[in-house]
Formats: C-alpha cells, sequence, structure tokens
C-alpha cells in the first residue's frame, strides 16, 4: 500500500453550543487549523503516483474560499462545528474528488487531532 499526505492551513471561527456556560469552547473563539488529507492505492499510476500532490491544490481553493476566515457554524450550518465533523466534512469533500482518499485528520491546537477515517469492514470469510 502506497500513501501520501498533503497539509493545509486557515484560520476560522466557531462555538461549540450545548456547553456549561463555564466551558470556555462555548465562547465565541478561532483557531489556525492544520488540515491533513491521506490518499492510498495499492498501484502507482504511470508515472509512479498514487496522486499528484499538484491535483490537491483544488482542496486548497476550497478551503480558502470556504472556510477560511468565516464562521464555521454559519458555513457548516451546524450549532456544534467540532474537529471530528469538521474531519469529516472534508472527508467526504475530498473523496469525490479523489477516490484515494482514505482519511482527513483536523488539529485545533498543536496538542489536539481529530481523524475521520470509514471503518472498513472485511466480511469473515476474507479473513480466514
Amino acid at each position: 500500500m502506497y500513501k501520501i499526505t498533503k497539509e493545509f492551513h486557515f484560520s476560522a471561527s466557531h462555538q461549540l453550543l450545548g456547553l456549561g456556560e463555564d466551558h470556555p469552547c462555548s465562547r465565541f473563539h478561532g483557531h489556525n487549523y492544520v488540515v491533513e488529507v491521506e490518499l492510498a492505492s495499492d498501484e502507482l499510476n504511470t508515472i509512479g503516483f498514487v496522486r499528484d500532490y499538484n491535483e490537491l491544490k483544488s482542496l486548497k481553493a476550497y478551503i480558502d474560499d470556504t472556510l477560511d476566515h468565516r464562521h464555521l457554524n454559519d458555513v457548516l450550518g451546524d450549532d456544534c462545528v467540532t474537529a471530528e465533523r469538521l474531519a469529516k466534512h472534508l472527508f467526504d469533500w475530498c473523496k469525490v474528488e479523489w477516490p484515494e482518499t482514505m482519511a482527513v485528520r483536523v488539529r485545533e491546537t498543536p496538542k489536539t487531532c481529530a481523524e475521520y477515517r470509514p471503518l472498513v469492514y472485511v466480511p469473515v470469510e476474507a479473513r480466514r
């Protein structure tokens, strides 16, 4: 299995409604997000790539045009935009563009990371 990753950065605000008033994330606040997309394939293309990194520019354009310097609750239409939900949103977007997409990770801080990676079901008979 071959795997590539590419990292993207943006800044945005959000608010986690439904938490207690004393929880710091219930207040309007922002992050300098780091997004990492992971693509994988059993085989390389004729050039020798899983996918040309240059093709991933469209994710940068999507992030810049849709998420960067925005209030994520408004963009995603959700009262509780967590890093987990943002990772799933970006995974779904990437999977349409690149079927090789395996996971998306979102960092809100250098010490925290949320990942969306679909569960791969392997039938019992295939495990033998």
